[in-house]
């Protein structure tokens, strides 16, 4: 049993040396940050600033808004050398954004070691907003996180995903509010 990230790091290494310089250091860089560490750039008041934006947001169109922030990920998907385009993907069936009744979910997947952005539609979304768009919007997102404008930046983009979705779906009578609004930390 391996008593220390790090001692894990240099085993789990050794054993993956021909896979690669960047997927070493990839993998090195998670299993040696603590997940609290990571996830240290959403401050409390950050995350109630998300949590009021989404359903605020959400009132104004009938998509489903899901924030997922993740500080190291789990040592599985870093042995598959799984992409954060793919752990969004899992994660988008996991926090039940799959399963939403239009088919009108998006998820927001923030992967803070890796410094990426990732945001999912659904196939409701996905067929009258082009991927390029969410695209434009990861892109500004991950800027703002470069200037450490974390919680400003996310709320930037929550404003942008909504104009988005409130000129193709925008709010009927019947509006049930399916996913959690706060952000989860992963």
């Amino acid at each position: 049993m391996v008593d220390s990230p790090a001692a894990e790091a240099v085993l789990v290494a050794a054993a993956l040396r021909e896979i690669g310089e960047i997927m070493f250091r990839r993998l090195l860089k998670h299993l040696t940050s603590p997940g609290w560490w990571a996830r240290r750039a959403f401050r409390t008041a950050d995350l109630t600033a998300i949590a009021n934006a989404v359903k605020a947001s959400e009132k104004i169109h009938r998509g489903e808004i899901r924030i997922a922030i993740e500080g190291p990920l789990p040592l599985r998907s870093l042995l598959a050398n799984q992409s954060c385009r793919d752990r969004a993907a899992m994660l988008f069936h996991s926090l039940g954004v799959a399963a939403t009744r239009e088919a009108n979910g998006i998820l927001v997947y923030v992967q803070l070691v890796d410094r990426r952005v990732e945001i999912l539609a659904d196939r409701g979304i996905a067929d009258v907003v082009a991927q390029a768009e969410w695209d434009a919007v990861c892109r500004r997102l991950e800027t703002a996180f470069v200037a450490r404008y974390y919680g400003v930046g996310m709320v930037d983009a929550i404003t942008r995903i909504t104009a988005l979705l409130a000129r193709h779906f925008p709010a009927t009578g019947e509006n049930p509010n399916e996913l959690h609004d706060a952000p989860t930390l992963l």
